[in-house]
C-alpha cells in the first residue's frame, strides 16, 4: 500500500547518491501518491546549495515528475508573472526582502522589488536564476 510521507526539510535529506535512492528509488510516477512523494522531495532540495550528488538527484526526479506531469494534467495557457515566481521562491525559501537585498546588491532593493514598485535587471535575474537553480526565463 503506497502512503503520502510527512513533510521533508533539507536536514533530512542524504547527502550521498545512494541515500537518496535508498530514501526514494528512481522510478516512473503512475499515479498521485507517487507524484506527491517526488514532489516532497523537490521542495525540500530546491534552491538550496546541493552537492553534485544531491543536484544529479534533483535532476532525476524532476524529470520523472515533468514526464508524469506532461502525460497526466493538461497544460496551462496562463503564464504566471515574474513577480509572482519571485515572490514564491522567496517564501518557499523562507528568505526576507533584506536577504533578497542583499543577493541583488543592494539590501532596500528587495523590498522594491517584491512590491513591484522595481523591475529586475539581467544581472538581477542571472542572479537568481543562478540562487534558485532554475530558468532565467521564469523572470522575463
Amino acid at each position: 500500500m503506497k502512503t503520502r510521507n510527512r513533510t521533508l526539510k533539507l536536514a533530512d535529506i542524504p547527502t550521498d547518491y545512494a541515500g537518496l535512492f535508498r530514501m526514494h528509488p528512481l522510478r516512473p510516477i503512475h499515479d498521485k501518491v507517487d507524484l506527491d512523494n517526488a514532489t516532497r522531495i523537490i521542495d525540500a532540495m530546491a534552491g538550496h546549495d546541493l552537492n553534485n550528488d544531491q543536484e544529479d538527484y534533483l535532476e532525476a526526479i524532476a524529470t520523472l515528475v515533468m514526464a508524469y506531469e506532461d502525460e497526466h494534467k493538461p497544460a496551462k495557457t496562463a503564464r504566471v508573472s515574474p513577480l509572482n515566481t519571485l515572490r514564491y521562491l522567496v517564501e518557499q525559501s523562507e528568505m526576507t526582502a533584506s536577504q533578497l537585498g542583499d543577493l541583488l546588491g543592494n539590501r532596500s532593493l528587495g523590498s522594491k522589488v517584491l512590491r513591484g514598485e522595481r523591475d529586475l535587471s539581467k544581472s538581477h535575474i542571472r542572479v537568481l536564476a543562478d540562487y534558485f537553480k532554475v530558468s532565467t526565463d521564469l523572470f522575463l
